[in-house]
């Protein structure tokens, strides 16, 4: 039952933790959890099996995880998938308890899940040992890809809010190159199980900080103390907790059913699935591709170094620009972009693998991704305001939950799966590069369908808060104006 009266609450301003610094320390914290995917993805960490002639005359024996534990390749695929499984699972749990349980204060526990699992990554001892802890790692990685980009977009400025969050998603393929680059060079020169341990190190300070920076609200939503105190619980009724499960499930489903029927919302969430694929599987398959096609012994380097320039050009163009295109109707300027940028990025991917010379290939891919790269500011932005800000931790975690249930979850087993079929890498990777092209068809659907900014919608519903923080020199006369306000 939601309480009927709203008291007014105004986020603390006197706090060390400005909005730039909250951007920040989202950013550093999304790039440690793509660094463990480009990590894991690398040469230095996934290796390879070993390898012996014909008549077993002379064998190789096998370096990093795979060849540690004899993986195949489809194996190795479902490796690279493991996390995804405790993405999808947690991410729609962790969306639900943001209307009962201080949204920060969420983030804190998957940090801290996130950094025990890759802890014990690095102590597996076989297959199926380090497929938990990397589903582990998934739970402890779902509230964070569910909150962090609510908090940010509540805390942008209006004219730059595409551009923060493309900052924010800069850090995905940029962790990653970074991942190619870190796990070949920790790998190689120290083994694979210090690449996990020192990733571990790295986040525990911001596991840390979640319990104990001041606890932030996110726009839409009712604060749990205020719950708590206007609902008191009825201890003589035996059946309060059943009620309240089912009030979380019915309120879940209501929620779920407004998503669904919003088309705006399905034709972003269908597009990025069919993105996801091809991007998942390159980011996993990409350097050994390299290595397989074109005998790049260099590859990881050269396809992280790709990747971080292309990245974080790329990101943060497509973000700026759809800023500069802002008008009254934002969201099918962001389906323009989409549809446009994944069409000519993915018609240069496709020419890369056609070509012989791997100068020729680098060139072009090198632009493909670059434009491809557009697409992430975007995207999120359309996830985020077409639906109203109570819904929007649902949003993400849907679409996480989506583009990896259907998108990078199934692409890296099924590649390694075409190429234990076909044992030819460039055929696969130009198979792999056409569905780009249905990605690019969905968004230009969505350009000519009705969608409305719902950012403002549930406004007069919700409690009057300071975005996160306001900068010292506002404080004063910012808290006093809002509190006449409420």
């Amino acid at each position: 039952m939601e309480p009927s009266i709203i008291s007014p609450t105004i986020i603390p301003t006197t706090s060390w933790c400005t909005p730039k610094r909250l951007l920040a320390i989202f950013c550093v914290i999304n790039l440690l959890t793509y660094l463990d995917r480009g990590a894991i993805a690398s040469n230095g960490v996934n290796g390879s099996k070993g390898t012996c002639t014909k008549g077993a005359v002379t064998c190789t024996s096998g370096t990093g995880i795979q060849g540690d534990f004899n993986l195949n390749n489809f194996e190795d695929g479902v490796l690279s998938s493991a996390f995804l499984v405790g993405i999808m699972v947690a991410s729609p749990i962790f969306a639900s308890l943001t209307k009962s349980v201080n949204p920060f204060r969420l983030i804190g526990v998957g940090l801290s899940v996130w950094t025990l699992a890759t802890l014990f990554c690095g102590f597996s001892f076989d297959f199926w040992s380090i497929s938990v802890c990397r589903m582990l790692v998934g739970v402890g990685e779902a509230s964070f890809v569910s909150l962090a980009a609510p908090f940010i977009d509540d805390n942008a400025p209006a004219s730059q809010k595409t551009a923060w969050l493309a900052v924010f998603y800069m850090c995905l393929p940029l962790g990653y190159a970074t991942g190619y680059i870190y796990g070949g060079l920790v790998g190689s020169h120290f083994g694979w199980r210090y690449a996990f341990w020192i990733e571990s190190a790295l986040m525990l300070p911001f596991a840390i900080s979640g319990f104990l920076m001041n606890p932030l609200e996110l726009k839409g939503l009712v604060p749990a103390d205020l719950i708590k105190a206007e609902v008191p619980e009825d201890k003589s009724n035996s059946t309060t907790s059943k009620a309240k499960i089912f009030d979380e499930f019915s309120r879940f489903w209501i929620d779920m059913k407004a998503l669904l029927l919003n088309k705006v919302y399905v034709i972003n969430v269908l597009g990025y699935i069919a993105y996801d694929f091809v991007l998942g599987a390159y980011s996993y398959w990409g350097p050994r591709a390299g290595y397989n096609i074109y005998h790049m012994t260099d590859a990881d380097l050269v396809f992280g170094g790709i990747g971080m320039v292309c990245g974080i050009v790329g990101t943060l163009a497509g973000g700026f620009a759809l800023d500069f295109m802002n008008n009254s109707n934002t969201l099918s300027n962001a389906f323009q972009l989409l549809s446009v940028t994944t069409l000519f990025g993915a018609a240069f991917c496709f020419g890369a693998f056609l070509c012989g010379n791997v100068n020729a290939f680098l060139a072009l891919l090198s632009i493909g991704e670059l434009i491809i790269f557009a697409t992430q500011g975007p995207v999120n932005y359309v996830c985020l305001h077409c639906v109203e800000p109570s819904l929007r931790p649902l949003s993400m975690a849907m679409l996480t939950v989506a583009i990896h249930l259907f998108g990078d979850l199934p692409s890296s087993p099924l590649v390694g799966l075409l190429l234990d079929r076909t044992n030819n890498w460039r055929t696969t990777s130009l198979i792999l590069t056409t569905i780009l092209f249905p990605a690019a068809g969905i968004w230009f659907i969505g350009i000519f369908v009705h969608s409305v900014d719902r950012f403002e919608d549930d406004s007069e519903n919700q409690v009057c808060t300071i975005p996160l923080l306001q900068e010292k020199t506002e404080e004063t006369s910012t808290s006093n104006a809002q509190s006449q306000e409420c």
